[in-house]
């Protein structure tokens, strides 16, 4: 993996309020995995995780994955240690594995069949993550908590509030 990707990588992710596996052997093995999957599926799945090829049913687990920030915030990294927090990021913490949060096929499938089908053809009458709100910015996330950093504002995680 070329210096260039990571350094590139890098940056956009800080720009965006995160930050990348600060050990650069370990972390361009997963941006080659990354690119190996793009090969072969068309789509950055996860290099954590078993992908089926079908993008629709992979959607959840293409980097960025859909569990990242809840990951970061409760365990300081995502699944695959790609994206961690500030404190793994700066040293004073190391990344360490963490449990699978996609729900089993089953149950995912479950979920995509419930949203394609609101009650009354309108919006769903209750949605499955509460609605965040940047107080800053009015940047809107669906997750059970904030990101680390608004990625738009930069503003921190204590700056956003439930909006619906």
């Amino acid at each position: 993996m070329g210096d260039a990707m990571y350094e590139r990588l890098k940056r956009e992710a800080e720009e965006g309020g995160y930050h990348l596996n600060p050990d650069v052997e370990f972390t361009n093995g997963l941006l080659r995995s990354l690119i190996i999957n793009e090969q072969r599926y068309g789509y950055w799945a996860c290099p954590c995780r078993l992908a089926t090829g079908v993008k629709e049913e992979d959607i959840d687990i293409i980097c960025p994955c859909d569990y990242r920030d809840a990951d970061i915030n409760e365990y300081g990294s995502c699944y695959c240690a790609l994206y961690v927090s500030s404190e793994i990021a700066e040293g004073e913490k190391e990344a360490a594995p963490i449990p699978e949060r996609r729900p089993p096929e089953r149950e995912r499938k479950k979920r995509t069949e419930a949203a394609s089908k609101p009650e009354g053809g309108g919006l769903p009458s209750s949605l499955p993550l509460p609605v965040l709100r940047c107080r800053v910015c009015g940047y809107l996330c669906a997750r059970e908590e904030p990101p680390e950093t608004c990625p738009i504002c930069r503003a921190k995680k204590d700056r956003f509030e439930r909006f619906m």
